[in-house]
């Protein structure tokens, strides 16, 4: 059997950089979340059955075609390249709002050139009654009401939220924080305006930096004060939490994001590879790297719990309630602002951060670049500095809102809603595409004729099926049980909620868009078939044909 290897492409400077690039998108702020015991076993099944096949299917599709997640579908079924427009929108959603947390680790890290941190007292300027600095005294009193330096830091002084009323007033425009997110672009801009080259050689430091940061607050942590009793609470599983849907649909979300399956990145940076490249290598050892990267953090973030339990007297859970941002801006920062070295501890830990968001920006907007200017190379093909340029003042600008005084409710509403549901349905439909339109015999033929051997039966198996079921149990269980939403005490009025269905409609009605497009401009007609075969089933015929036929034959 002969196949059809892609024209000649660049490749990234070495086989090294080219694992490098992937882990980096796999270790972000995705990898720092907050989970115990039970979540444990929910995470490893929902890793092996759904979140690597997913991985390893997406680095062999992009090594092999070679292009990015817009032209890509010509290749594989034409009548899904709404997939690629879908994934280019949520990746800008991502820009609109990632950067800004980036921008808020920046803030903090010049906040941390100081002999002694801002958030560890409640005498500064922000600070209100409520403010309760428990640390080096005894006998304090927490209650419900009562607030860290550090929470008062985040919220009153690097936000300002207490000056917006919510998201129908969201107040100005934060000036420090639009200088920093405009220092992290112009960051992005020259680490990507020359391509795989510029950007491979940054990966070196932004992705193993944050390795040596988080084994360096390990060991820290581990020295503090009733760190033993967080990580008991870690390690300690909860077996009747195995029976609770959510941990199961928590740990297939934070498997799925943390890998990246979906998201066109991984499509866009292993486009890059040589055709040769040992892709299952990368997939196997890109996925080990990032499940120990999360079971490490998770010491790192309850020895440091357990740390401030002690230093509150109260139980882990009590405190181990923060997650996402807060978990990052808050509860990090009040433990290390009373270390010894406390400063220094800083520094490390919000430059780790910085490199986290970076290396995923650098992901997701490489992923836009390469999808755009491999659709359309007679326009961009000798202006990616332009092009990419204005990317950036885009991303930049619809930026803004979330650097207002309510912007951290703007960034929640597009964390829930601009990504959410629509990237898994995104992710769905491309195992599908992949599995039952391409077929999974011409996609073993694929990955035989780069690496020399065909997958395994587990990994058909899993494309065709298991990885598919995974990512609808996510969907049809985040569509049955939707929490209310809400950011510190406030609660997200119901228009807010339609307005971030829009927004996550907005993505993903391209895909039906152009399938109806490429059903009514292909040439030709729908296969014929009996009477008494349902709609449906017509429908099913029409895509097939419109997949396998205009493949070989029509020019998308």
């Amino acid at each position: 059997m002969s196949f059809d290897i892609p024209n000649v492409r660049p490749t990234s400077s070495s086989t090294q950089c080219d694992l490098l690039k992937v882990m980096s998108q796999t270790c972000d702020f995705a990898s720092l979340h907050l989970h115990t015991g039970a979540f444990l076993i929910p995470y490893i099944v929902m890793a092996i059955f759904g979140g690597v096949p997913l991985f390893y299917m997406e680095l062999a599709l992009g090594q092999f075609h070679r292009t990015g997640a817009i032209s890509i579908w010509k290749h594989i079924c034409p009548i899904f390249k709404g997939i690629g427009y879908a994934i280019c929108v949520i990746s800008l959603y991502v820009s609109f709002y990632y950067n800004t947390i980036i921008a808020w680790a920046l803030f903090y890290f010049y906040s941390s050139f100081a002999s002694v941190l801002p958030w560890t007292n409640c005498d500064n300027a922000w600070n209100t009654e409520n403010c309760t600095n428990y640390f080096l005294k005894d006998n304090v009193t927490w209650n419900n009401y009562s607030r860290s330096p550090a929470e008062e830091f985040y919220t009153r002084n690097v936000l300002e939220i207490h000056k917006s009323d919510g998201l129908r007033n969201v107040g100005g425009v934060r000036w420090q924080l639009m200088l920093c997110l405009f220092l992290i672009f112009t960051i992005v801009y020259f680490s990507l305006w020359k391509g795989v080259k510029t950007s491979g050689k940054v990966v070196w430091v932004t992705a193993t930096l944050p390795y040596v940061v988080l084994f360096i607050l390990l060991i820290r942590g581990a020295t503090l004060p009733g760190a033993w009793k967080g990580v008991v609470f870690y390690l300690q599983p909860k077996w009747e939490k195995l029976f609770e849907t959510s941990v199961w649909v928590d740990a297939a979300s934070q498997i799925f994001f943390s890998l990246g399956p979906g998201f066109g990145v991984l499509l866009a940076l292993s486009s890059y590879n040589p055709f040769t490249n040992n892709c299952y290598r990368d997939a196997i050892v890109t996925s080990l790297v990032n499940c120990l990267t999360s079971f490490m953090s998770g010491f790192v973030i309850f020895t440091m719990l357990g740390y401030m339990a002690e230093k509150r007297n109260v139980n882990v859970e009590d405190v181990a309630r923060d997650k996402g941002p807060s978990l990052l801006f808050i509860t990090y920062p009040e433990a290390i602002a009373n270390m010894t070295g406390s400063t220094f501890f800083a520094i490390i830990f919000f430059v780790m951060m910085i490199t986290l968001g970076l290396d995923s920006t650098f992901g997701g907007l490489e992923a836009i670049i390469t999808a755009v200017m491999d659709e359309y190379p007679e326009y961009l093909a000798h202006r990616r500095e332009l092009f990419v340029l204005g990317l950036v003042v885009v991303c930049f600008l619809g930026s803004l809102s979330t650097l207002t005084n309510g912007g951290a409710y703007v960034v929640k509403l597009l964390e829930e809603f601009g990504v959410g549901s629509s990237i898994i349905a995104v992710g769905f439909l491309e195992a599908i595409a992949v599995s039952w339109f391409y077929g999974i015999t011409r996609f073993s033929n694929d990955i035989k004729s780069m690496l020399g051997y065909y997958p395994g039966l587990f990994w058909k198996v899993c494309w065709v099926a298991i990885s598919p079921a995974f990512l609808a149990y996510i969907i049809v269980s985040s569509l049955l049980k939707t929490p209310p939403l809400q950011l510190f005490d406030y609660k997200y009025p119901d228009w807010s909620i339609t307005v971030g269905y829009i927004i996550g409609a907005s993505s993903f009605m391209w895909i039906p868009i152009y399938m109806v497009y490429k059903l009514v401009w292909t040439p030709g007609s729908l296969k014929q078939v009996r009477p008494s075969n349902t709609a449906i089933l017509n429908l099913w015929v029409a895509t097939w044909d419109v997949c396998f036929f205009t493949t070989k034959n029509t020019p998308v």
